[in-house]
């Protein structure tokens, strides 16, 4: 006899009000409910309490907690030899919150080896609108006008949750991240959720926390005072602490 699977509906009245994170499935892992919707109040709710929605056109707004958890430390993020020397070769500038829109269709745009995309034109506007609440963030890579890279998440207290990154060109997406860590870095920001762990975000250094100790992170850090608003402004700032890195030329400030 097979097991049934019994998941938890979101009230739809009550967007603050999710299941325990630490009841997620472990198969498939860290499935926690479905339902409900994709408003900034219940985004910023899941965020909070270290859950995120993911799920693809045909399905239910499903909702997850996985364990582990994948996560950058943000005074841990640097730029590797190579990486160094390919930047060395590119003439290339960093903004914030510039172009947010294009930095999430560029993420859901189809890339080698992947069919579909789990950025559906629902999830794309979901985030825009927290975007213009001052909650959700990017950052963007530019070779002259064209966008090359670029990642965007969601700030709760002093907590980044990264959703996703691109890249056009080689090493694009990760000077978007290292720039964001830089920028969170100085803000006392510690750590970006990268969400679930993958060989390619452990190859840029990430590691993995328990579920249960990336949630006591979270619910200490959401009550920490962040940084809400539009972080357009921190723009130079930003380019002058990368230029002095050397990972962006002096003209690009």
């Amino acid at each position: 006899m097979s097991a049934t699977l019994t998941l938890p509906l979101l009230d739809s009245t009550r967007p603050e009000r999710f299941p325990n994170p630490r009841n997620a499935l472990r198969e498939p892992n860290g499935l926690l409910a479905f339902g409900g919707d994709l408003t900034p109040r219940r985004l910023l709710a899941a965020y909070s309490q270290g859950i995120f929605p993911w799920f693809n056109d045909d399905e239910p707004i499903l909702w997850w907690s996985p364990d582990p958890r994948c996560v950058f430390h943000t005074a841990e993020l640097h730029a590797n030899r190579s990486l160094r020397r390919l930047l060395g070769r590119q003439r290339w500038r960093v903004t914030i919150d510039h172009a947010f829109r294009e930095v999430v269709e560029a993420c859901a745009s189809p890339r080698p080896g992947q069919i579909g995309t789990w950025i559906i034109p629902a999830m794309v506007q979901a985030y825009v609108a927290l975007h213009k609440t001052g909650h959700a963030h990017s950052v963007e890579v530019w070779d002259g006008e064209r966008l090359v890279g670029g990642v965007y998440g969601v700030a709760v207290g002093r907590l980044f949750c990264g959703e996703s990154m691109f890249s056009r060109e080689s090493g694009g997406s990760k000077l978007a991240l290292i720039a964001l860590a830089r920028l969170l870095r100085g803000w006392d920001f510690p750590l970006i959720d990268a969400q679930v762990t993958n060989p390619h975000l452990l190859s840029m250094g990430a590691v993995e926390y328990p579920r249960a100790q990336f949630l006591r992170v979270v619910a200490q850090l959401n009550h920490l005072p962040g940084q809400p608003g539009n972080w357009s402004e921190f723009t130079p700032q930003l380019l002058a602490r990368l230029c002095d890195e050397g990972l962006v030329a002096g003209d690009a400030i």
